[in-house]
């Protein structure tokens, strides 16, 4: 019997409740079976990316999946391209985050989360933090699907489509950050997870 271990990564700010973490939880757990078992992991991430990606890695490798797949949105985005790289597996990134450091260099200090109001504290040394977890350049194109919208407003997707030249790439006209049309974009998701 195939297993497969899907991690799914969410956003600075975010949480395993965002609507794009449950809708792609409940797809994945839709095509699970008794021939191919999958494993669904969403952790709540931590503020500091260095114990964010421990704490996965840590679960990832006591895993006995046979085979794994990283989806992340925005920051998870980052995540999932350290990971891809580090376990030779496939990524699926939405609105991700390339040059993270660089993009939460401005928010420092005190944030809450979304949907929690919960506070915490993002520390300086976060950033050299994800300064240590970026990848230069993907190696195998081939293992990521990028999903970029022209209209998010937070991040650039010209540097999305330049980061994953090669890559199967879907860029959106409009939409958002937060990918408010996520829903209709799943299957492909799902598509290319399954393969």
């Amino acid at each position: 019997m195939a297993s497969t271990l899907v991690v799914y990564l969410h956003g600075f700010r975010s949480s395993p409740r965002s609507s794009k973490a449950v809708m792609t939880g409940e797809a994945i757990k839709a095509i699970s079976s008794a021939d191919n078992s999958i494993e669904w992991y969403c952790p709540q991430l931590l503020a500091s990316p260095k114990e964010s990606i421990e704490m996965v890695t840590a679960h990832i490798d006591s895993s006995n999946a046979d085979r794994l797949i990283v989806i992340g949105s925005s920051l998870g985005g980052f995540y999932a391209n350290y990971l891809a790289e580090k376990y030779a597996c496939k990524a699926v990134t939405l609105n991700p985050a390339v040059y993270a450091a660089r993009e939460l260099e401005p928010h420092v200090g005190m944030m809450t989360s979304y949907d929690s109001e919960e506070p915490f504290d993002f520390r300086p040394e976060y950033i050299a933090e994800l300064k240590g977890l970026q990848v230069k350049h993907i190696t195998k194109p081939e293992r990521y699907f990028l999903i970029a919208a022209k209209g998010d407003e937070l991040l650039d997707w010209r540097e999305m489509v330049e980061f994953y030249q090669g890559a199967r790439q879907l860029v959106l006209e409009g939409s958002d950050h937060g990918l408010a049309d996520y829903a209709n974009h799943l299957p492909q998701v799902i598509e290319f997870i399954s393969q």
